[in-house]
């Protein structure tokens, strides 16, 4: 009840007219049925703008983080999250991120739309990085199409650090949904998850016109911050252990991705009436 009373009546339409978002390829959500929404990140906003706009409530994997803080903003900021359809998603592998994976399968085999940015984190400097295999595990267990999504501006309105946003036009582009269900006997192949991963963040390089950068964002964020490499941050969420038969570096390729390659047209015309959304 709540997450429609904020999209429908408080927070969504105060949102659409401040920041005028237009949406591109809304069609391409199904109607109806389970399916993944993959998206870039590029800002914290990027989990209100997106489901603002999808007629179908979606629910998102988010950072733990943002479940566990402390004080009167760490409490208001969990019960946010928890009211507006999202999950705790805990990064750090192993059994924890084995929950995770639980909690998003749980919401596609109730047929629901699940969330995901495939990077793990927010952009460090509004280019692609590699994403991690969750994605790819989550939709080949679940036999579920995946819908990628490029958030087109969202790291102007609010960059990385800047509390209140800067009043501007976004966008969004839906692409077709991609069937991976050549691959519906080998959800536990760690050279599949990757193969699917990649082909996922090639199509939100070529929606979203970002240059891609093979590797982790985790892991140049704390490079830029001065700050040793915590092993966590390059692992895979979700993933099933390497194969001792394959070679350390066996996964380690970038996609088939050229950096800088050209979006889409990105014309801030809305292709659908998709600014009307519905619950």
């Amino acid at each position: 009840m709540f997450y429609w009373v904020m999209k429908r009546i408080f927070l969504g339409p105060v949102l659409k007219l401040l920041f005028r978002p237009w949406v591109k390829g809304l069609d391409n959500i199904p109607a109806d049925g389970a399916a993944i929404i993959a998206s870039n990140h590029l800002s914290f906003s990027d989990s209100i703008f997106m489901p603002l706009m999808v007629r179908r409530p979606v629910v998102f994997l988010a950072k733990s983080e943002y479940f566990t803080g402390t004080g009167i903003k760490g409490r208001l900021t969990a019960m946010f999250f928890r009211l507006t359809n999202q999950l705790p998603m805990d990064r750090s592998g192993g059994a924890a991120s084995e929950a995770s994976l639980s909690a998003g399968m749980d919401v596609l085999s109730h047929g629901g739309l699940l969330g995901i940015y495939p990077e793990g984190t927010r952009s460090p400097d509004s280019r692609l990085y590699r994403g991690k295999v969750g994605v790819a595990r989550l939709a080949l267990k679940a036999g579920v199409p995946v819908v990628p999504v490029a958030m087109i501006g969202t790291d102007k309105v609010q960059p990385i650090g800047k509390r209140l946003p800067n009043i501007r036009r976004i966008g969004m582009i839906f692409g077709e949904p991609l069937d991976f269900s050549r691959y519906h006997d080998q959800a536990e192949d760690r050279l599949v998850q990757r193969q699917v991963t990649d082909e996922i963040m090639f199509e939100l390089m070529r929606l979203s016109g970002q240059e891609y950068v093979d590797e982790y964002a985790a892991v140049v964020k704390l490079r830029l911050a001065g700050k040793p490499v915590d092993p966590a941050a390059a692992a895979e969420p979700l993933a099933t252990p390497a194969p001792t038969d394959v070679s350390p570096d066996a996964d380690a390729g970038a996609p088939n991705v050229r950096a800088g390659h050209q979006a889409a047209d990105h014309g801030e015309g809305q292709d659908d009436g998709g600014a009307a959304a519905t619950a």
